[in-house]
């Protein structure tokens, strides 16, 4: 059954790395087996708190990413439940081969985080904005990948993925972005779920009807284009997909066939990524237009984030001339 999750309005914000952090210690509160290891980026990816509660349960390994792999393989094979922490350009970018062999080769349950992804890390320019990451991961086998829409899916998120047997991706960003969910959010282990549903303003059907389909943060772009094109009669459907390997098949299927197109929306490169996954599913199983928001085969630059979204057509505007090309 479709299902329609109400986002908040508030402008309240936090970066999905301290949803991270909080969940990490509720896990480890949770069960004995949690541990961490940072490279070096302690504070900066949120792992302080855990270190803090837990000081024997955490370990500084230094910036070494390539054997943080090894050493939290090791501990799952001990029966430990690691969670491997450094940006994403370092994890996965720089230890993807440790991490391929030693740890999803070997199905061993290490939890990886990625933090500061995408162009709206800002000025850290292009060697620190990751783009690839998702791709480098969701093609690895026995790996799953996760990409939380806010700080509270990201705590979510954290707190599940301590209790799955599966090596494991999680992205956070940098920034600090919207709270779109309520603090209670019904979270369904990583299933997809509409975050707007279009209605007119007495409740009767658009002659057209996009859905779109996105991950991350970058979310809150797509549902204030939905917002905007209610008012030029398309109706948009926007769903968040928190998890993207697996796909949640089953609700891609009977979605689709509610709508006249797919837009795919992430702060990610368009090859690859989650618009690619659905594009490979649909291409198979139900074949429809589908268009994709993302980055355009480039690499990133130094900047404000939201002159970068602007620069790489990832704002609501860049969005909503998207949708608007699947119903002309």
């Amino acid at each position: 059954m479709l299902r329609e999750t109400l986002f908040t309005t508030k402008e309240e914000e936090k970066p999905t790395r301290d949803g991270f952090g909080e969940g990490l210690v509720n896990a480890g509160k949770l069960d004995g087996r949690v541990v961490a290891l940072c490279a070096d980026l302690t504070e900066s990816v949120r792992m302080d708190k855990f270190r803090t509660e837990f000081p024997l349960r955490f370990f500084e390994v230094g910036i070494t990413e390539q054997a943080m792999s090894g050493v939290a393989s090791g501990m799952a094979a001990m029966g430990y439940i690691p969670f491997m922490a450094s940006y994403a350009m370092f994890s996965p970018g720089r230890n993807w081969e440790q991490i391929r062999t030693t740890i999803a080769y070997n199905n061993q349950p290490v939890k990886i985080v990625g933090a500061h992804s995408g162009v709206s890390v800002g000025p850290d320019g292009a060697t620190h904005q990751a783009l690839e990451d998702i791709a480098l991961m969701r093609m690895i086998p026995n790996m799953q990948v996760f990409v939380p829409c806010d700080a509270v899916e990201a705590r979510m998120i954290t707190e599940h993925i301590a209790t799955t047997k599966y090596p494991t991706y999680i992205r956070l960003t940098r920034e600090k972005t919207p709270l779109m969910l309520p603090e209670h959010h019904n979270f369904n282990n990583g299933k997809a779920y509409i975050m707007h549903m279009a209605q007119t303003k007495h409740g009767g059907e658009f002659i057209h009807k996009v859905g779109v389909i996105a991950c991350g943060p970058i979310i809150y772009e797509a549902l204030k284009a939905a917002k905007e094109l209610e008012k030029e009669g398309i109706g948009v459907t926007v769903v968040n997909m928190p998890q993207i390997k697996p796909l949640d098949t089953a609700f891609l299927l009977r979605f689709v066939k509610d709508v006249r197109g797919i837009v795919t929306v992430e702060e990610h490169q368009t090859s690859g990524g989650l618009g690619s996954a659905i594009a490979e599913y649909l291409g198979e199983h139900h074949p429809m237009p589908v268009a994709r928001v993302g980055v355009e085969d480039r690499f990133g630059q130094s900047g404000k984030p939201v002159e970068l979204y602007e620069e790489y057509g990832l704002t609501s505007k860049h969005i909503a001339e998207k949708i608007r090309s699947v119903v002309r």
